[in-house]
């Protein structure tokens, strides 16, 4: 039952958040707070020492900004919303999942977590410059005053459920270790998040009907090639290193759940279809790689 329940989360999910968009965007305010519980027990997961950074991360971190970055400014001539959709693709940490379907394809759990966790802190330093240069304040709000709001409205959210996972650890090692055993939670306050903010996403977009989806099909489209991109490159740059896995999953498999939150608070919420529909192209690659790793397994 569990196994069939987790296999059909993610598309009931979905298909809750789209139906009952209008009841699920009251929730919205409850987001930051699965966010931090779901990283919280993602931080316990690995303890102190897993956490080495080596060239292979720089690399992944090099790629998620300076190309967050790039994309941004490639694409700002043709369209603002677009440019913005495709930079928080890039620019988002890599998903508190991400270390479980490594694990599923061979991979390395603890090169994968530790890059999952690296990624979902220092986007705490890094998205607030990104999201103060690029947001619409009007011009009314200084740089310096843009950055600190969001740099303290994510911190909480993204560095304090990390601090107290390692008090813990240190200080209460039993409690440490039942939150360790209870990973598979993490899980469902995910599909719960994905619920509510593919609500407000839906939400959104029909409050804005003009009837002209032109620039939807084409952020959507734009998010899928990003997609496969980062999965290609990653693993490419894995192979590099012995971790072809920990390289695909680490670069694209995206913490969407976060990147929707950003960039309803803090850009353009149209821009919001990007990671809205980044969230069925990274599962329908992660479904078509795990399906191919069974295959491979067991080919009769």
């Amino acid at each position: 039952m569990r196994n069939y329940l987790e296999k059909y989360l993610l598309p009931v999910a979905m298909i809750l958040g789209i139906a009952f968009h209008r009841e699920l965007s009251l929730f919205s305010p409850v987001i930051p707070y699965l966010l931090s519980l779901m990283l919280f027990i993602t931080y316990s997961r690995v303890s102190w020492s897993d956490i080495r950074l080596t060239r292979f991360h720089y690399i992944l971190l090099a790629i998620q900004y300076v190309g967050g970055a790039l994309i941004y400014l490639a694409l700002r001539p043709f369209n603002e919303v677009l440019a913005q959709a495709a930079m928080i693709c890039v620019l988002t940490a890599t998903a508190t999942s991400a270390p479980v379907v490594a694990g599923i394809l061979g991979g390395s759990i603890s090169v994968t977590a530790a890059y999952s966790i690296i990624s979902n802190l220092s986007v705490a330093f890094v998205a607030p410059v990104f999201l103060s240069l690029i947001g619409d304040s009007g011009g009314s709000i200084s740089f310096s005053a843009s950055f600190w709001h969001i740099f303290r409205s994510v911190m909480p959210i993204l560095v304090v459920p990390f601090l107290l996972a390692f008090f813990i650890q240190k200080t209460i090692p039993r409690v440490h270790r039942k939150i360790q055993s209870a990973q598979i939670v993490s899980f469902y306050l995910w599909a719960a998040a994905l619920t509510v903010v593919i609500g407000n996403v839906t939400q959104y977009v029909r409050l804005q009907d003009d009837g002209n989806y032109t620039l939807e099909v084409i952020i959507a489209v734009t998010s899928l090639i990003i997609c496969f991109l980062q999965f290609y490159f990653g693993r490419k740059i894995g192979t590099r290193f012995g971790r072809t896995v920990a390289g695909g999953q680490g670069l694209g498999q995206k913490n969407t759940v976060l990147a929707i939150w950003l960039t309803q608070t803090y850009l353009n919420p149209l821009a919001t279809l990007g990671p809205g529909t980044y969230v069925l192209w990274q599962n329908l690659v992660n479904s078509w790689q795990i399906w191919r790793n069974a295959k491979r397994k067991h080919p009769k």
